[in-house]
């Protein structure tokens, strides 16, 4: 039987982010597909209802026929609005008010980027931001580094949502801290999104059997020789991760155990 989200509700509690309910586990980004069509239908075998759009990076008008905001339908999806390539809290802030006022909804995927070589946020400023926007009705979902102090920081300052990176944006290692991330999730009373650094399909599996709620990725599919047939396997990886953390895995041991009992054995 094949795992989709409807047959996954009747395994798992709801999704729940800022009192928002969603049904898909994966969201995605719109960056670095070879052209509109691709990016289209590689979204659509994720089967992701919220979609990043980079308001820094994108044009706005949705008129124009060549940009991405014209075939993304928001009826269909969750445009959510991305301040990526912001270096500073004020133009992070300035960038999430200008998307709104261009129609986005009060959601904003907050992103401020403290080094241009390793592309590792600025957490200092991701907190004062947050706390700006959120005081001005946004729904911060907040892009941030596996740092359980930054985590908590962010939470008390009013995000819906915390977005530890698995690793740097764009480096597809996977997942380097295990023991951050399930510290992170264990600790923060809002959802959890690990977003940036999943490479394949393995990688989602292994980060959504930390525990965590979601995860949020764009290079991993985009940049894949097929990007339809990768958002396809990280739409099932991320089912099967989900299923797995919920089933409970086996205890790890050093010594072999047979999977037969060696009581009752017939003899020779």
């Amino acid at each position: 039987m094949t795992a989709t989200p409807d047959l996954l509700t009747a395994f798992d509690t709801p999704f729940i982010i800022g009192e928002r309910e969603f049904r898909s586990r994966l969201m995605v980004g719109t960056g670095k597909y070879a052209s509109n069509a691709q990016m289209i239908a590689a979204i659509e075998a994720t089967g992701a209802e919220v979609v990043t759009v980079s308001v820094r990076r994108v044009d706005l008008d949705r008129s124009k026929e060549e940009g991405i905001l014209h075939h993304l339908d928001p009826q269909r999806f969750m445009l959510l609005a991305n301040t990526a390539g912001c270096f500073t809290a004020d133009d992070t802030i300035r960038y999430a008010r200008l998307a709104r006022a261009a129609g986005f909804n009060e959601w904003v995927k907050l992103e401020v980027i403290g080094d241009q070589q390793t592309l590792l946020p600025d957490t200092a400023a991701t907190i004062e931001a947050t706390r700006v926007l959120a005081a001005e009705g946004f729904k911060v979902m907040a892009y941030t580094n596996d740092d359980l102090i930054s985590a908590l920081r962010l939470e008390d300052a009013g995000a819906v949502c915390v977005m530890p990176l698995a690793s740097p944006i764009g480096s597809g290692l996977g997942m380097l801290n295990e023991f951050a991330i399930r510290t992170i999730k264990h600790r923060l009373g809002v959802p959890v999104i690990v977003d940036a650094g999943v490479g394949t399909a393995s990688d989602a599996a292994i980060v959504m059997e930390q525990g965590v709620d979601g995860v949020l990725m764009n290079t991993g599919i985009a940049a894949a020789t097929d990007p339809v047939r990768m958002a396809t396997a990280m739409r099932l990886a991320v089912d099967a991760g989900r299923l797995a953390y919920l089933a409970g895995r086996m205890p790890k041991r050093e010594v072999a155990v047979p999977s037969s009992p060696t009581t009752g054995m017939l003899d020779r």
